[in-house]
């Protein structure tokens, strides 16, 4: 199974069934926008502080990691930003395409892969906003070295992602109400399935979500040339049993330092 294009095929069915991180921002918070009032999550619901961007985003590069359904690029670009917006789904970047349209917005898009950037030249953006998607690649660690190589010296890489101790408990016990440990950290969704649920998983054009270590999350940043200068926790505003417990979102804010 291809991975990649297994999630591109999912995530273009979200869109279709209208999940809600597809759903593109409204008229009213592009306007807002460009007057400056402006916020982005790359988490769930905690908004990313303002002071981890600059003062002013007028003709910052922006690279939208991962970012794709009308949401952070469009909110950027209406700040000022100069927004390109690069995601698997399709139909998640014509979100991004409607909005452009419909609001007069300066934003270009790529599908591609958050692993492969070699579209893009070395040290080509200033900032790099990547919500909560790296959970479908297997190894994490390339999203962060093509981060770290399209950044510019003392770019900032603003990233969500998912603390791993959400991952081992059964999710269907955990949709209701009953939080029952059963996987192991690394893995993947597809590794209890059987061979013949594994084929239906696919048929039915199902995320593959992949589990990664903290280490890999965290010190895959430091490793790929970045220091972490800031870092918050978020959860799912009540919606999971966790909520009660912990936190399961991160968010860090890293910069780029040559040496």
């Amino acid at each position: 199974m291809d991975a990649i294009k297994q999630n591109s095929r999912a995530w273009d069915k979200k869109v279709e069934e209208g999940a809600v991180y597809t759903k593109a921002v409204s008229k009213d918070v592009i306007e807002k926008s460009r007057a400056g009032d402006w916020q982005i999550t790359v988490t769930t619901g905690k908004p990313v502080p303002r002071s981890w961007f600059p003062d002013s985003l007028a003709g910052l590069k922006v690279l939208c990691l991962a970012s794709g359904g009308g949401q952070q690029g469009p909110v950027l670009a209406a700040a000022g930003a100069d927004v390109t917006v690069v995601d698997i789904s399709a139909k998640q970047l014509e979100q991004d395409e409607f909005v452009a349209k419909r609001d007069g917005l300066n934003l270009k898009t790529l599908q591609c892969s958050m692993t492969d950037l070699s579209a893009f030249s070395n040290e080509e953006f200033d900032l790099i906003v990547h919500p909560v998607a790296n959970v479908f690649v297997e190894d994490v660690r390339p999203v962060w070295n093509e981060a770290s190589r399209v950044l510019k010296d003392k770019g900032t890489l603003i990233s969500g992602f998912t603390n791993p101790l959400l991952f081992i408990f059964d999710d269907d016990e955990d949709r209701k109400g009953n939080l029952v440990v059963k996987n192991k950290i690394p893995g993947s969704t597809l590794d209890n399935l059987t061979i013949q649920q594994k084929e239906e998983y696919i048929r039915l054009n199902e995320t593959v979500e992949f589990w990664h270590t903290l280490e890999d999350q965290i010190q895959g940043q430091i490793d790929a040339g970045m220091m972490i200068t800031g870092l918050y926790e978020d959860d799912f505003g009540g919606r999971r049993p966790l909520d009660e417990y912990i936190q399961c979102f991160v968010a860090t804010r890293a910069v780029k330092l040559n040496v």
